[in-house]
Formats: C-alpha cells, structure tokens, sequence
C-alpha cells in the first residue's frame, strides 16, 4: 500500500550543473540537487572505480574532489551525480555512466525519491542507490535505518526510474555545451 511504484511517475526535483568549472584539472563538474563523510567517501570511490576502465591507466592516479557547497537532503547521490559529471568531463574511459538516487521510507510506509533534508529527517529508512547507465542495475547501495525487503526492492525499482531523468539530465548538459563549442 505505498504510494509510489516503479509504474508511477518518479518526480525529483530539478537539477543543476556546470562543467569545466576549474582551470587546470582536465576535468571538473558541479551539481545541484534540490561515520557520514568517510562512508560517503567509500561508496563514491568504489563506484568510480567500478565504472573506470582502471586498466586502460595502471600507472596513473586519479584524485576526485567533491565539495559540498549545500546540502538539502540526498547529499550521496548528488555526489555521485557530480562525480559522474565530473569524470565525463575529463574525459576519462568508462565501462558505464553511473547516477545517484536516493530514497526515503516514511513513517507511513511512503516512498519519496530524492528526498529533502526535513524528508530524510522523518523517514524511518533512506537508501541511496548508485544505478548503472546500460542495464539499470545497482552499483552501490547505502542504506540507514529498518525497512522490509519488498520495501527495499520497491526503492530500488523506483531509484532505476528515476535514473532515467538523470541519465537524460547527463545527456542535455553534454548536448548543450558541446552545441556551443561547434
């Protein structure tokens, strides 16, 4: 009986970005999303490491830095977000793109993607998942408080649709600002 399913429509709230950000990086991106940090930090580098073809550059390094200019609730994805951009931006060899979403279980049982901090606040679960761009399947999952496994499988299904807007989201801002450069 919750209100959201993977057949209704996912609403998020709108997105913003900008690229090549930084002078002297080859790449940077920000973006902005209507145990914490070193956790966070984990599942962001694991992703990244997953979706980089790390053996295309055995002798290189790599150093990704976020900064969290605001957060407004599903901090984690928003970082995965960036970091995706920002690894795009560099132009860096990819096996997939990744995005980040995040749900909330409230009290009631509802489902809220992308949830605010007040949401995430009164939620009795958040699940921030990181979901592949070519087969819609899980790269990461963090998860905080109870929840059932229909619930969490529930989420899931909702975090693979809304990737979608965020996948289109990753498409737009590269279409856009490649349009200028021709």
């Amino acid at each position: 009986n919750h209100k959201v399913s993977a057949s209704n429509n996912v609403s998020l709230r709108e997105f913003g970005c900008e690229q090549n950000l930084l002078s002297r990086p080859d790449g940077s991106a920000s973006f902005v999303q209507g145990v914490r940090e070193q956790s966070q930090e984990q599942c962001v580098r694991e992703t990244c490491e997953a979706a980089l073809l790390l053996s295309l550059h055995p002798r290189s390094s790599l150093t990704l830095i976020l900064q969290v200019l605001h957060d407004d609730g599903s901090l984690l994805s928003c970082c995965l977000n960036a970091a995706c951009m920002a690894l795009m931006d560099a132009g860096l060899s990819m096996s997939c793109l990744f995005c980040g979403v995040t749900c909330a279980i409230g009290a009631d049982g509802d489902i809220i993607a992308d949830p605010t901090a007040a949401q995430e606040k009164e939620s009795r679960a958040l699940m921030t998942f990181a979901i592949d761009s070519t087969e819609r399947r899980v790269m990461m999952s963090s998860t905080k408080g109870s929840f059932s496994v229909q619930e969490l499988q529930e989420c899931v299904a909702v975090s693979q649709k809304a990737s979608e807007k965020v996948f289109q989201f990753y498409r737009d801002s590269v279409r856009r600002r490649y349009s200028k450069n021709l």
